[in-house]
């Protein structure tokens, strides 16, 4: 019957509201009693007025101690975020129905005041996230307290519960931390090396925060990784290397024999011939070496431009085998071509599309064997295959395999094909034209159009360059 009616009315055993009861009763009791002892009034009549005075104290305490109550369990449920949007108390007293709305107004404004800070809070991790570079705040202890998303990436998804001088192992490092620390300065900037986690070279920022949480100091360290622009460098250097050695070959032939014409081979109608011919052919060199660099170059610089046009790769390669046909019968070559009939369009640039295929059936006339087969198979693959080097698009593709039966290339090659400049030693022995530029004119236009490219060389078969495009989807 009891947990009946606490049930129902919200009344709690446990809440002394009989004690309650009984102490606003002992002042009357008091006085009643004194009365009674000194015979003022019959005890019957004193004990009837003190039933009289809890009945009543009970009947006017007992509404307001059962909204107290129920003030009490929603105040507990607002605070665990157990109260459904919308739901109400309602009181019918005029103190508990204050208090109640002064409740409301208080958990709505903590609410919105929460909301506004947790959006805040999304949208700056949101920003961090976005950040190229890694990113970390650390305590007075150098504890790492927060992380942007290409911290956790590099450092590990672990690293918030590490400290500093656990992720990096560079004294220089280590110390200018420290002086930012112990507030010996407001910011350090400087260039490290680090063997772990990542065998790099950074370029650190270290500052002090402006503010800070309960009297602990806290910086943020933005790291910058100077290995990719290091490597950049180097290779601009290299090309620019190599470009002026290629070029130079050239020149100093060409010199040398117009200073011959000019001399000793002034009159010699014969070795005048000679010369003009070879002049010419190191000319048409300079001018196809001069025409591929500006070529590379056109290509790097729309490379982050992933292209959109539908090409047509069956009608391509007919198209481009027309114009090898003369060349390749000079070898006593054929061109075979295989598709699938149910070829699919790819996605891509037609033109640079077309500059690859006319640059691997090329080598493949040039360096496949005489009285042999250039076979080229063209067919829809599921999927892209993956490299570490190049960003590959997802899903399904076209894969157009150009093969030579040519000598086989070592391993060691293989990997180097798509160097600038770089030419196999037996292609200069046998005195093969060729600037070492065409392979890595490809592998940029395959890195522009998300694609890939795969080389695969044996005794038996030769050796097969396969070129994967995106296939073509209508939006």
């Amino acid at each position: 019957m009891l947990k009946k009616f606490s049930k129902n009315w919200g009344f709690e055993r446990d809440n002394a509201f009989v004690n309650k009861v009984l102490l606003l009763c002992f002042p009357n009791v008091l006085v009643f009693t004194i009365l009674a002892a000194y015979r003022q009034i019959e005890p019957i009549i004193a004990v009837a007025v003190l039933a009289g005075v809890a009945l009543f104290n009970t009947i006017l305490l007992f509404p307001l101690s059962c909204e107290l109550q129920k003030i009490k369990r929603y105040v507990a449920k607002l605070s665990s975020g157990e109260v459904i949007e919308g739901e109400t108390l309602k009181m019918s007293e005029k103190e508990t129905k204050e208090l109640v709305n002064a409740i409301n107004n208080m958990h709505k404004f903590w609410a919105e005041k929460n909301d506004v800070i947790k959006a805040k809070s999304l949208s700056d991790a949101a920003v961090l996230d976005s950040l190229p570079d890694p990113l970390m705040v650390i305590d007075h202890e150098g504890m790492v307290i927060g992380a942007n998303l290409s911290a956790r990436q590099a450092l590990g998804e672990e690293i918030t519960h590490k400290k500093i001088d656990e992720i990096f192992n560079s004294h220089n490092f280590l110390n200018a931390v420290s002086r930012v620390l112990n507030k010996e300065s407001s910011a350090e900037t400087l260039v490290f090396y680090a063997n772990e986690p990542l065998a790099s070279k950074f370029y650190a920022h270290i500052k002090l925060l402006p503010w800070q949480k309960l009297n602990q100091t806290q910086v943020v360290i933005a790291i910058y990784d100077l290995t990719k622009s290091l490597k950049i460098e180097k290779m601009q250097s290299d090309f620019v290397a190599n470009a002026s050695h290629e070029l130079r070959t050239p020149l100093s032939v060409i010199t040398s024999f117009v200073e011959t014409l000019r001399t000793s081979a002034k009159d010699d109608e014969q070795a005048r011939e000679q010369f003009l011919e070879i002049i010419a052919e190191q000319a048409d060199y300079m001018s196809n070496l001069i025409e591929k660099l500006l070529s590379l170059s056109r290509i790097e610089l729309i490379q982050d431009e992933e292209p959109g046009e539908r090409v047509d790769v069956r009608d391509l390669v007919y198209d481009i085998k027309k114009t090898f046909v003369i060349k390749a019968k000079e070898r006593h070559m054929t061109i075979k071509v295989f598709a699938d009939k149910d070829l699919v369009n790819a996605k891509g640039d037609e033109q640079q599309v077309r500059q690859v295929l006319q640059n691997l059936i090329d080598n493949a006339v040039k360096y496949g064997d005489e009285n042999s087969q250039i076979t080229i198979r063209i067919k829809n693959v599921d999927k892209i295959p993956t490299s570490k080097t190049i960003k590959t698009s997802e899903g399904r593709a076209v894969a157009i395999a150009v093969n030579n039966k040519g000598a086989k290339i070592a391993p060691e090659n293989l990997a180097r094909l798509t160097e600038r400049f770089y030419r196999l030693q037996e292609h200069k022995d046998k005195k093969i034209k060729g600037t070492g530029l065409g392979l890595a004119i490809i592998k940029h236009i395959i890195i522009r159009h998300r694609g890939n490219i795969t080389v695969n060389s044996t005794g038996d078969n030769g050796t097969t360059f396969t070129v994967y495009l995106p296939v073509f989807v209508k939006n």
